[in-house]
């Protein structure tokens, strides 16, 4: 559908600088970047996130695709790790279809993109996982995520390519930051929300001395014992205060020495 003005400044710039992340892990053709990229623009977004994307970068087949979103393909990011990839965002949504074995916060994407408008007035970095095209997003992958977005649709017929699920999350989102009535939301009165790469400090310093402590010493439930570790502390939104102090309470229990029983 035609419809580009170019006299018109770009809501990329002027709207949504602070919108949330798109970050497309391990994406297989650079046609299908290049749409989303298309759609992200659509709706005012320009944070495009790649990790391990299959073929080479920069791609040429993602500029034609993408009808001239070229300020969201110059200025995309490449990533080894979907974990470093959203390194910098508090809270992380994953798009998927497929139903999990987690106990992650479910949203239609009308509904996460009001919990978006929530978290970013309260200076908070989004990001929305979006998987490969064959496969989708990995457990391990969901498990870096606060909440999932599942799309509700056909139940016979679920499948979305790249470019229309995120066209229907930033549109959701777009429609949210231009509804008539302002959102007001109560700024934190603590400490800033915990990013991602503060999170993942915290769970590595805990697995390691669960490690220590033969915890985790059942090689083939090591991964789901993990994850499911990890989903518990994800829902808990902490803060950055909040990991410090449990980085500190691990520490004082696995270096302090015990005290002796008061005696009576």
């Amino acid at each position: 559908m035609a419809g580009t003005d170019s006299r018109k400044k770009s809501a990329a710039t002027s709207l949504h600088e602070d919108g949330p992340a798109i970050i497309l892990v391990e994406p297989q053709l650079g046609e299908n970047i290049g749409m989303a990229a298309r759609a992200m623009l659509n709706c005012g977004l320009s944070d495009l996130r790649l990790v391990r994307p299959r073929d080479s970068w920069p791609n040429r087949h993602a500029v034609s695709a993408s009808a001239g979103a070229t300020q969201v393909i110059d200025h995309v990011k490449l990533y080894e790790t979907t974990a470093e990839a959203v390194a910098d965002c508090g809270v992380v949504y994953a798009s998927t279809a497929r139903s999990r074995d987690m106990a992650n916060d479910i949203f239609t994407p009308r509904a996460a993109a009001t919990d978006m408008a929530k978290q970013i007035a309260n200076k908070i970095k989004v990001g929305v996982l979006f998987g490969k095209e064959s496969k989708g997003l990995t457990n391990d992958d969901i498990a870096l995520a606060n909440a999932i977005i599942h799309v509700p649709l056909n139940a016979s017929f679920t499948s979305l390519n790249i470019a229309q699920a995120v066209f229907v999350v930033a549109y959701e989102w777009f429609q949210t930051m231009n509804a008539s009535e302002p959102h007001h939301f109560a700024m934190p009165k603590e400490t800033r929300p915990a990013n991602k790469q503060e999170l993942g400090g915290l769970f590595e310093h805990l697995e390691s001395e669960l490690d220590a402590c033969g915890f985790l010493r059942v090689k083939e439930k090591r991964p789901i014992m993990v994850r499911n570790i990890r989903n518990i502390f994800q829902r808990a939104h902490m803060t950055e205060q909040e990991v410090r102090t449990l980085r500190g309470v691990i520490k004082g229990l696995t270096t302090m020495p015990r005290s002796l029983p008061r005696k009576k």
